[in-house]
């Protein structure tokens, strides 16, 4: 029978168990700490080997090349100079047999596995070849004109140094092609040379040098022969292409432009050729190649003036050939981008005269209204000569505009508008259409920027706009004409594009009412109401335009008022109208609720138009007008500090008590008794007095200030009187000294300003 434990004993068994395990896994938990603590005892680590400097390989490349530069150069010294009385017959059978001997050596060392050094000898062997020659020349063609000479022998060395190259045991050498390649870029210029002649010889011997390099590095298998005859190609090709474009530039007559045409053509063939594997520089520079070859021979038959229009043409129908098929993408790249450098370079050329058109109305600044000109260059030219050749201006900016309008691309078409403008501002300019036609074609062109509604149109409407009125100074009914007529455009604009039109409508009114009032005779004094028309304006309008808006719209407005403040300066009766309605508008602005803080500007303009006005009244005794104004005006500040007694003794009491105590020390310091300054310095004595008991900035300062610039009143006849009777060495040693303890003292006193700005800034 099997035995069923009770609940009781069940629960002893196991308890039993668990302690059981409990001391068999501390054994284990032991043991294991034992075993990673022996694992972590550190062994020490052999010292690392000394690296060396130069590995093995490199070793043998350096002594294998020296061996065979100074086995070379004994060659030379044994073919030229010496080797007892062999002769130069001697020597050069000796050298030939040396040659031999050292071509074929490489041959067994190969099959041997020692390619380094049959690399070395074969060199050697190369270098012998050229003693050979010259060996050669020595001997047997003494008489042959040693630059032919030259010609010839590199040629064959060429020759032979490829065949060299190219036998089946000697493949596998790396030095033979290359170095033939090298040689190869001797003959045909030497050939030049030799034959005597001209540039245009030279030119097409440097090309067809680089037509060879440009095939050898297309199909070279080996890659040291492909960067050797890349290096050679651009060489070549470079300076060929250099010289046939001198002699395309030059050229006088259309035999001399088509055969430097016929160069051209013959460098962008082999840059073309060049380009289908690689476009990075090939591609361009044919695209440039392919231009100027196509202008070389129009630009010799027509005038002068067409030269830049042909070269611009040329780079259009570049474009054609583009559009064709078969043109591989990276060739077709680098061929709009060359005939996009060329229409660039055009535009350069033309911007001289667009730079005239928009700078030369300048002058009218300090001669507005002398009298219409003649025609539209006249009213230009007034300051600056108008620059030659601008008569294909208009021409080459119009092209650019249409490439750019028929371009797939839209930032080239919105940058379309910018030779178009150009075009027709310098147009009337060109032709010398009448004065009128030039104004007219000017504000069209603002008219339709702003109507075009693009982004970048903008800035075109404003140039356009300040060039009409420069233009519109020679005139006085032109200038009132044109400022009506933007001011009215860019009033009608500002209801699509306020952040441009508005701002720029203002400033055109702002001019309309400058030229009103010089048109009527007023003087600039009465002309400074009429321009507050335009900040009254303002005010208006940046309630209602977009947020982005609104601030240009406030500038230009605080702009037209600080011009009016500067026009009535001279008549303080006006200046005191004119600062108050500028703070009876900074008051209308400050009713916004984002625009609270120009409450202060307003009542500051207020006051100060107060001021002026009792100057100009030549008020003796400011206070009758002031205290009535400060009473109120500290009774409802102080009203609104027991509301609020967070409110700032500055924004209860500064306003009230500016308004009395300037004026009054202004006053003081002009009166020659002394009742107005002692009344003056005791007000401030117990302001100052009053703020330091109730810890309010305002009335410390304030009273504090004047207080100290009354009794400097007071004090400078005494101090006159004091530094005429010291001597003159006494002011520099009080300087000096005065200097000496405020250097000694400044750290202190840095600490009492601070302990002074701490205490202050507890004050309400």
């Amino acid at each position: 029978m099997t035995h069923i434990p009770s609940p009781a004993e069940e629960l002893r068994l196991l308890d039993a168990e668990l302690r059981q395990l409990d001391a068999r896994r501390s054994q284990l938990l032991a043991r294991r700490g034992w075993l990673i603590a022996a694992l972590q005892v550190p062994r020490p680590v052999p010292a690392a080997a000394p690296r060396p400097e130069a590995s093995p390989p490199r070793v043998q490349n350096v002594l294998l090349v020296l061996g065979g530069v100074l086995l070379t150069v004994a060659a030379m010294a044994f073919t030229l100079v010496g080797w007892g009385q062999l002769g130069i017959v001697g020597r050069s059978a000796v050298l030939a047999a040396v040659t031999v001997a050292a071509l074929a050596a490489p041959l067994p060392l190969l099959g041997r596995g020692l390619r380094s050094t049959a690399e070395a000898v074969a060199g050697l062997g190369l270098a012998l070849t050229v003693l050979d020659a010259y060996a050669l020349h020595r001997v047997a063609l003494d008489e042959v004109d040693g630059v032919g000479y030259a010609a010839a022998a590199t040629a064959v060395l060429a020759g032979l140094w490829t065949g060299y190259g190219l036998l089946p045991r000697t493949a596998a050498l790396r030095l033979p092609l290359p170095a033939a390649l090298v040689v190869a870029q001797l003959p045909l210029t030497l050939w030049a040379f030799a034959a005597g002649a001209g540039p245009y010889w030279h030119a097409a011997a440097a090309l067809a040098t680089a037509a060879l390099d440009t095939g050898v590095a297309l199909r070279a298998p080996a890659r040291s022969v492909r960067v050797v005859a890349a290096v050679g190609a651009y060489g070549m090709g470079a300076g060929g292409a250099l010289t046939a474009g001198g002699l395309s530039w030059t050229a006088t007559g259309p035999s001399a432009a088509a055969r430097a045409a016929a160069l051209l053509l013959l460098a962008a063939l082999v840059a073309l050729a060049a380009a289908r594997r690689t476009a990075t520089v090939p591609a361009p520079a044919a695209g440039v190649l392919l231009v100027a070859a196509a202008a070389a021979v129009p630009r010799v038959v027509l005038p002068a003036v067409w030269t830049v229009p042909v070269y611009l043409l040329c780079a259009v129908a570049l474009l054609a050939v583009v559009r064709m098929p078969r043109v591989p993408e990276p060739v077709r790249r680098g061929l709009v981008l060359a005939s996009a450098g060329v229409q660039a370079l055009a535009v350069l050329w033309a911007a001289r005269v667009v730079v005239a058109t928009l700078v030369g109305p300048l002058a009218w600044i300090g001669r507005a209204w002398e009298g219409a000109p003649s025609d539209a260059r006249a009213a230009v030219t007034a300051g600056t000569p108008w620059p030659p050749y601008a008569e294909t201006v208009p021409l080459v900016l119009a092209v650019v505009a249409a490439v750019l309008a028929l371009t797939p691309r839209p930032e080239a078409r919105t940058a379309a508008a910018v030779p178009a403008a150009a075009t027709a501002l310098v147009f009337p300019l060109v032709l010398e259409l009448p004065y009128a036609a030039g104004l007219l074609v000017a504000c069209a062109v603002a008219a339709l920027a702003l109507v075009s509604g693009r982004v970048a149109a903008a800035p075109l409407a404003l140039v356009a706009a300040g060039h009409a009125v420069l233009l519109a100074l020679a005139s006085r009914s032109a200038t009132l004409a044109v400022l009506t007529a933007l001011t009215l455009l860019f009033a009608v604009a500002a209801r699509r594009r306020a952040l441009v039109a508005a701002p720029a409508a203002l400033a055109h009114a702002a001019g309309l009412a400058c030229a009103i009032g010089a048109a009527a005779g007023w003087a600039p004094e009465h002309t400074a109401p009429l321009l507050l028309v335009v900040p009254a304006a303002a005010v208006l309008l940046a309630g209602r335009v977009e947020a982005p808006a609104r601030v240009p719209v406030e500038v230009t407005g605080a702009a037209a008022a600080l011009l009016a403040v500067g026009l009535s300066g001279t008549d303080p009766s006006m200046l005191a109208l004119v600062l108050a309605l500028c703070g009876v508008l900074a008051g209308a602005m400050a009713l916004r609720p984002d625009r609270r803080r120009l409450g202060y500007v307003s009542a500051a303009l207020l006051v100060l138009a107060a001021w002026v006005r009792l100057a100009a009244w030549e008020v003796t005794a400011p206070e009758l007008y002031t205290l009535p104004v400060t009473v109120p005006a500290l009774v409802v500040g102080a009203l609104r500090r027991r509301r609020d007694p967070r409110t700032s003794s500055w924004t209860a009491y500064g306003p009230g008590l500016a308004a009395t105590l300037l004026p009054s020390l202004v006053a003081a310091w002009a009166d020659p008794h002394w009742t107005r300054p002692l009344l003056l310095g005791l007000a401030a004595l117990s302001l100052t007095l009053l703020g330091g008991g109730h810890q309010l900035q305002a009335p410390l300062l304030l009273g504090g200030a004047v207080l100290a610039l009354d009794a400097l009143h007071e004090l400078s006849p005494y101090i006159v009187q004091v530094t005429d009777a010291l001597p003159r060495w006494s002011l520099p040693a009080l300087a000096g000294l005065l200097l000496l303890l405020l250097g000694a003292t400044y750290e202190q006193r840095i600490r009492d300003v601070r302990r002074v700005r701490d205490a202050l800034g507890r004050m309400n």
